[in-house]
């Protein structure tokens, strides 16, 4: 089973840090008398995504995708139409594209091959993000958005770090930690009205580390390829 093999694969700290994340989600979970498994659900889907992303495996890429769907059920769910918007039609397709990218650019068995951008990628990916976060922007102000400043930040940081995965690009891992400290944000704010969402803010806190860890370890990885 090649999720199997994708875990043995990982190292013993990379299974402490999934280890830890599941269960800063789960104890909390448990100890407040939650009864949001959707929640629950999509943060233990995103954090064991994240870990094989890390590594550059492309079952991380796939649970990805799952999660953005996911997310996407529990930000409708609190009326957070920036961050369904953004995950259902901008996130989940480029991830979708992102398992095709990498599958079609293996470097070894479990691992994707990384890239160096051009400048002249940097300057399109720009003004793309630009106009990815003015179009979904508007519609977020169109429909009430709570929150709309942070939603609208979202958007910006979530098409970057998407479309760096697509891309294949380690500095992923700095654009999403950047998009988790925005929504850490927005479910504290979601917390204050429903208690509920408590676990979205551990969620995306494990993120964060998640994603660092992870720029860390292309930035490894792309030396060591560049080696080879």
């Amino acid at each position: 089973m090649y999720f199997v093999h994708a875990l043995n694969r990982l190292r013993w700290y990379e299974k402490l840090l999934w280890g830890i994340s599941v269960c800063v989600i789960i104890v909390p979970f448990y100890v407040f008398h939650s009864d949001d498994y959707l929640n629950l659900t999509a943060s233990l889907i995103g954090v064991s995504a994240l870990i094989f992303v890390a590594k550059g495996d492309i079952i991380g890429q796939i649970g990805s995708v799952i999660f953005s769907v996911f997310y996407a059920i529990v930000s409708f769910h609190f009326r957070y139409w920036g961050e369904m918007i953004t995950y259902l039609f901008m996130t989940a397709p480029i991830a979708a594209g992102a398992v095709y990218t990498w599958f079609k650019n293996p470097y070894a068995k479990g691992e994707v091959r990384i890239r160096h951008l051009k400048v002249s990628e940097w300057g399109i990916l720009c003004v793309l993000t630009v106009i990815a976060t003015f179009v979904f922007g508007w519609i977020l102000r169109v429909l009430n958005t709570p929150n709309l400043f942070f939603s609208t930040l979202s958007i910006a940081t979530s098409f970057l770090a998407a479309s760096l995965v697509l891309l294949r690009s380690e500095y992923y891992g700095l654009a999403y930690a950047a998009n988790d400290l925005v929504l850490i944000v927005l479910w504290i704010l979601a917390t204050k009205v429903q208690w509920n969402y408590f676990p979205m803010v551990l969620c995306f806190a494990m993120f964060f580390i998640n994603d660092v860890y992870g720029f860390y370890n292309w930035k490894r990885l792309k030396n060591k390829q560049l080696d080879n």
